[in-house]
Parts: C-alpha cells; structure tokens; sequence
C-alpha cells in the first residue's frame, strides 16, 4: 500500500484524535504535560498533511489546536479553508470575555470552571485574529454565518473582512448574515478574477446595487434572500459577467413580483428556482413575463408562480426536471367555480382536444419547453396547472420516468392525455393515491393503454382502502406491467386487515408481473434499486 493509502486510511482516526485534543475539557492551559502518544503520533506527520486534516475541522475547533504548541498555532496562519459561524454561542450570557493577550491564544479558550465550557471573546475579535494571523497568505474559501446575532457585529467590520478575503484571491466564498443594520454588499464583490463559488443569503438586508460584473472563473452561484435594487436589470447584469456559469439556485429572490425576468446563459447545466416560501406568506403575485435561454441546461428544479407570458423558453439538452408550478389566486378562484359548475364538462373537453377554451392562465409554452425530457417530477399543483393553463399538452417523446405528487384536492384530469403523449415511459412513480376523483369516471382507467413497465407507489396513511382499490385495477388492467412496488408505513404491519390486503394484491397481479413490498423505513436505508423478484419484507 502506498504512502497517499495509508494516509486515506487512516486520515478519519487521525481527525478524530485531534477534535478530541482540541475538545479536551481537563486540559490546563499552563501545563505542558500531554500524553505522549497522541502528541508523538500527530507531531509526527508532514505540516501540509496537518494543515488538510485542519481544514476539514471548523475554524473554532482548529483554533483550539493552537493549544498545543506553537507549531499548531503556525499551522493555523495556512489554513486554506475558513469557516465562522456565530451559532458557537449557545450560551451568550455565560460566556467570559478574557483579554486574548492574557492567556495568549487566538481566540475561544476553554475553561472548565463550574464545569461549563465557556468562551474567552467576542465573535468580531476571533475573526478579526485569524485573519490577521493568516496575513496576505492565499485563502481558497472563507464562509461566514452570521444569524444567532448573540454578539453585535459592527457592518463595517463584515465589509472589511469581505474586501481583506477577496483580495487574497478566495475562490470559495459563501455569505449567510441575518443582520437588518448591515451595510451594502460591497460591489468588489462581483469584480473577482478568482472566485468560483459564490454563496449569498443576506436576509432582512438592503437590496444589492449591482455595477460593473466581471467574473470570468465563476461556475456556481447561489443566491437566497437576496434583493437587487433594481430588480430584473440588476439580476441580467449580474448574469452577464458569469461567462462561465454552470450552476445557478435562485432562493426567494423576489423575481416572481418582477415586471419580467431572464435568465440567458449559454454555459449553465443546473437551474434551481424556488419561490415556494413566498407562497406559504400569501404572496401569489406572477411575473408578467419569464424567459429562458439555456441550451445546454440538464438539471431544471423550478417552483414557481406561473407567468403571466413565457416569451422564450430554451431548454435543448434538458434530461431530469422536478417541476412545482401554481395558479394565481385569481386563477385558482376561477377554476374553483368552474369545478362547482361541472367537472364532466372539463373532462369533456380534454377528451375531444378543447382544452383551449377551459384555460385560465397560459403556461403552455413552459411546458412545450420541458416535453423533450427524459425524467421528470411533477407535483399536484402542476398536474393542475396542465388540466387549466396549457393549450394542447405536448407529446414528450424521451420520457422514461414519471414522478406524480397527489393531493386529495387536486384532480388528475390531466393526467391521462399526459400519459396517452408519453409514447416511451417505462417508470411511474405515485407519491401517493389520493386524488380528487371527478363525476364522470375514474381516472385511473388511463392507464389501461399505457406503455409503462414499472410501477412504484408510496402510500399514504389515510384511506388505505381506497388506495388498494386503485392498485387492483392497475394490476388488473395494465397489460405491459412487469412490476409493481408497493412502499408503506411500518405500523400496517401490525394491522391484521391492512396486511392481509396487502399481501392478496400478490395475487391479483399476473404472472409476468411481480409485486414487492417494502416498509419506507427499509427503502430509505436501502438502494433505491429494485429487485427483479416477488418478495415481501
């Protein structure tokens, strides 16, 4: 075994018995006494491996090294990777601010006076030490966290640590504050020859004035809570100094009250788009116009409010897509009289192609957008957003694998005509059975003409027996099924009817077709291959 084997080897024990040292809560700070062998086995390894193995630890947990002599505390000014987190001060009223000269360390001494572990400065001073300490040396990633807000952070401090890392050419730099004094984001920011990742989630803070943007190494960006003053200009203008981008997660960025919104960039593999918050506080607000230019995006996570028009809609090499879209107030208002008037017209009309005329909203050119996909997602609220606010449901030649979220108040009106244009499926995965059924049939019945192979169904834990009724008939009705996995809550098996039901649908299901159950709890530990035999567990 080489020498960079064993080192792989044994790099987990090694970690481990310097967090114990550092963690040590008997240790004096003034004796020099340790034992022999832990000291010995660690001095005697290389200081670049030392310094790899410190930076997988926390910067505070790294710091505490610095207790073991002055060689630690050399380590400590080349460490390459920083990371504060204000959440260290569990217990701000116990904690003991010490003069750092006194006890000469760093930052964070432990001592065990009445047994507690209490901390010897504020969090402003321990950052403001380890940067001076580490001088101009090369960083490759600084992350700050700053939301417990147990110590007062002065703004212009945070400024002044942003500028002193960027300037030493940080390429990892990730940014959580939930301070509402902070200053502006400091525009440096976006003029960066060598950052690579950037992290941004300044909740409560101002909105971001972005300028000139220049960064040319920049492949993953992710912004949260972040607001720019103005608006969709502000985030074009960040977009167009990313040449090449590969990653973007966009997390409550407002953009749904936008007048409009574009995201144009021709190197991005990964799009991840959430405005599901803003949901959840009554913000049904939609764009009035959305756009998409990415062809060579592969990866599409999108929860959002529909627009009001999508006027481009660029997705060539898309391959998995997990899609959450919803109606407006307004739009659901309608559509809920509308259910009230007669749900066997609205099946009516998608039977013989009208759906044009029970639209509500448009999101039609979305989702013509997404048809060349090979495996996609889609939630309850999406299947509605299919049945009221898309003109013809477009075929979807490459889909294999379908995922369905259900909800009890939701129908599944669209989903027979999207199963009737997806000539190619093998795999249909039911997160859950319950669905508003409508007046005229049962849904359910679509599935007889269905190519599909591969059936998957977690159920729920209510109305189990409706559930079962709708796994006999795709047992009994679908003649290409060759499996059918059934995942379900433990506790039924303590329910004498419950498995007995489950165990007969083994035998309601053909010969060709085998059947597995599987308690959620196994299938979450397990991988999430199936096998090919009939089995129980």
């Amino acid at each position: 075994m080489n020498s960079i084997a064993r080192i792989s080897q044994s790099f987990r024990g090694i970690r481990l018995k310097m967090y114990k040292i550092s963690k040590y809560r008997s240790f004096n700070l003034h004796s020099k006494k340790m034992h022999s062998g832990s000291k010995d086995f660690i001095n005697d390894l290389p200081d670049a491996l030392l310094c790899y193995i410190l930076s997988y630890l926390t910067t505070k947990e790294a710091a505490s090294t610095s207790l073991l002599s002055r060689r630690w505390r050399y380590l400590l000014a080349f460490l390459p990777n920083l990371e504060f987190d204000d959440s260290i001060f569990l217990h701000p009223d116990k904690r003991v601010k010490t003069p750092l000269h006194e006890v000469g360390f760093v930052g964070f001494v432990p001592w065990t006076s009445n047994k507690r572990m209490k901390l010897s400065t504020s969090f402003t001073d321990f950052v403001d030490r380890i940067l001076d300490l580490q001088g101009n040396y090369h960083l490759h990633k600084f992350s700050l966290k700053m939301v417990r807000r147990y110590d007062y952070v002065d703004p212009d401090c945070v400024i002044h640590w942003i500028h002193k890392v960027l300037v030493r050419g940080v390429s990892d730099l990730q940014l959580v504050m939930d301070l509402k004094d902070v200053k502006p984001v400091p525009a440096r920011i976006f003029f960066s020859q060598t950052l690579v990742r950037l992290v941004m989630n300044i909740r409560d803070g101002p909105a971001i004035d972005v300028a000139d943007v220049h960064l040319p190494k920049l492949k993953t960006l992710h912004l949260e809570s972040v607001m720019f003053k103005e608006e969709h200009i502000g985030f074009s203008k960040l977009l167009s100094g990313c040449h090449v981008l590969e990653e973007l997660v966009l997390g409550r960025i407002w953009s749904c009250v936008w007048t409009s919104c574009t995201v144009s960039v021709a190197t991005l593999k990964r799009l991840t788009s959430c405005c599901k918050n803003l949901r959840l506080w009554g913000i049904h607000k939609t764009s009035n116009i959305m756009s998409f230019d990415i062809p060579n995006l592969v990866y599409l996570e999108y929860a959002e409010v529909i627009a009001d028009k999508y006027l481009k809609v660029n997705f060539d090499s898309l391959v998995e897509a997990k899609i959450d879209i919803w109606m407006t107030d307004r739009q659901l208002k309608e559509v809920r009289v509308r259910d009230n008037e007669s749900s066997t017209e609205l099946e009516d009309q998608f039977v013989q192609g009208d759906e044009k005329n029970n639209m509500v909203g448009n999101a039609t050119d979305f989702i013509v957008g997404i048809s060349n996909v090979r495996v996609l997602y889609l939630s309850a609220d999406s299947l509605e957003v299919l049945t009221y606010c898309c003109k013809p449901i477009p075929i979807f030649n490459n889909l294999t694998h379908l995922t369905i979220k259900s909800n009890p108040k939701i129908g599944w009106e669209s989903l027979p005509k999207l199963l009737q244009n997806s000539p190619n499926l093998e795999t249909l995965v039911f997160q859950g059975l319950l669905y508003k059924a409508t007046e005229k049939k049962d849904v359910a019945t679509c599935l007889s003409s269905s190519p599909v192979k591969v059936i998957e169904i977690f159920f729920s834990g209510e109305q189990i027996e409706k559930q079962m009724e709708v796994v006999k008939h795709f047992l009994e009705t679908m003649p290409h099924l060759e499996q059918l996995v059934l995942y379900y809550d433990s506790s039924f098996d303590g329910d004498v009817k419950v498995s007995w039901q489950l165990q007969m649908l083994t035998r309601v299901a053909s010969p060709r077709c085998k059947v597995q159950l599987i308690p959620i709890a196994s299938a979450l530990s397990v991988s999430y291959t199936v096998p090919t035999s009939v089995s129980t567990k």
